[in-house]
């Protein structure tokens, strides 16, 4: 299998979050990939429950202000950066890195303390990418446009 080469911070393209070429930290030490959300809340959509929020902060150079929604979500228990258990949504999306779109699942948390609001873990690297810790940006040599 061919893997491609990405650094330690790169940016992503989430077209279902209306989020182009976003800025996430390349976590190989965490194992779920996890997105900056604000205001989530389940509500009844038509009978079915939908999860419904804000992705990145207001202010972020690549915030639309836009609310998503998604159908097809759950939850699960997460290890936080402290290693304290924490429930949170937990969504699957299409991301395009180097590229490639694939299909990956995140996690929905606070991260406005954090530097990056996306945070790619192993469960997306592994397989796909290998990771040059000294560089930063190395995919956009994979870019087609």
């Amino acid at each position: 299998m061919d893997r491609k080469i990405i650094g330690r911070k790169e940016k992503v393209t989430l077209p279902e979050l209306g989020l182009n070429l976003v800025w996430a930290k390349v976590d190989t030490g965490a194992y779920t990939s996890s997105i900056h959300a604000e205001n989530l809340e389940v509500i009844d959509v038509d009978g079915k429950r939908v999860l419904r929020f804000l992705p990145l902060l207001p202010g972020h150079k690549s915030f639309a202000g836009e609310v998503v929604t998604f159908e097809h979500f759950r939850e699960k228990k997460v290890k936080n950066s402290f290693g304290h258990a924490e429930v949170r949504y937990l969504i699957e999306t299409t991301f395009e890195l180097a590229g490639e779109t694939y299909s990956a699942e995140f996690t929905l948390s606070d991260r406005s303390s954090m530097r990056n609001a996306i945070l790619l873990g192993r469960k997306i690297l592994r397989n796909r990418f290998l990771v040059d810790v000294c560089k930063v940006n190395l995919a956009r040599q994979y870019r087609k446009n």
